[in-house]
């Protein structure tokens, strides 16, 4: 691993190929902080299918690109006399030390929940108005929800066991089942159905797991077994019948 006067050069370097580019390239020159803001969603979920998929080469890639949309951010802040990488990063660690007050300063926690309580506290006396105020309006759905409910946690807006998420479920769930069979209109349907899926997303926190990352990964399963199918069929699929793709699609969770 390259020692801590590399890894700064290394920095540098891309700052410096940031400003050629913008002085030079048209296509960068062109770039504003909008045109920006949906390539880099695109670059981050990249990001998370390298890691998800273990490709630590393809990672190594990836981390590089959501840097360099980092570092153009920066760069566009520059020249707009707004602030440069340099305010940026510091402003960063400024916040880190702050809010890690077990580290740089005398308070005393037990564990990382205790670390998550106090960083909720934090932000509400550097003048947040809402414990939810720092969730993101744009995350994708499930993630939203498990960071709300994370967050509502630190400030004890919280289920006291696993069992009681687990009974909520049950409950939301039969609401679900009894308005689908009553044939309530498509909102009342989606609202409990949604209701099914939060309660869900609760019950996975309470267990340890991240849904978002489970639901990646039965996804990726589900497109490998099905890819399978497609792979080894004697005949078109519209041709072949439900058992015999299902046969399939045994053979494919066996391997």
């Amino acid at each position: 691993m390259n020692d801590k006067d590399t890894k700064i050069q290394a920095f540098g370097r891309l700052l410096d190929i940031m400003d050629e580019l913008r002085e030079k390239c048209p296509w960068d020159r062109k770039q504003t902080f909008e045109s920006l803001s949906n390539l880099t969603i695109e670059e981050t979920y990249e990001l998370t299918d390298a890691i998800l998929e273990k490709d630590y080469d393809e990672l190594k890639g990836e981390i590089g690109d959501v840097m360099l949309h980092l570092v153009f951010y920066s760069k566009i802040a520059e020249e707009k006399g707004l602030f440069d990488v340099a305010d940026t990063i510091n402003f960063c660690c400024e916040k880190l030390i702050h809010r890690h007050p077990h580290i740089y300063g005398d308070t005393k926690v037990a564990d990382a929940d205790e670390v998550k309580k106090n960083w909720e506290q934090l932000k509400k006396a550097e003048g947040k108005k809402s414990v939810l105020s720092g969730v993101p309006k744009s995350l994708p759905a499930l993630i939203k929800a498990y960071r709300m409910q994370d967050k509502t946690a630190q400030v004890g807006f919280e289920w006291k066991n696993i069992d009681q998420v687990w009974e909520k479920v049950q409950e939301e769930v039969g609401e679900l089942h009894e308005t689908i069979s009553e044939a309530e209109s498509q909102a009342r349907k989606e609202d409990e159905f949604g209701d099914v899926l939060f309660s869900l997303v609760n019950y996975a926190r309470f267990a340890g797991i991240d849904p978002e990352t489970a639901l990646a990964r039965t996804n990726q399963k589900f497109k490998s077994r099905f890819e399978y199918i497609e792979e080894k069929a004697t005949k078109s699929l519209e041709d072949m019948t439900l058992e015999e793709m299902d046969a399939l699609w045994d053979e494919a969770k066996n391997k």
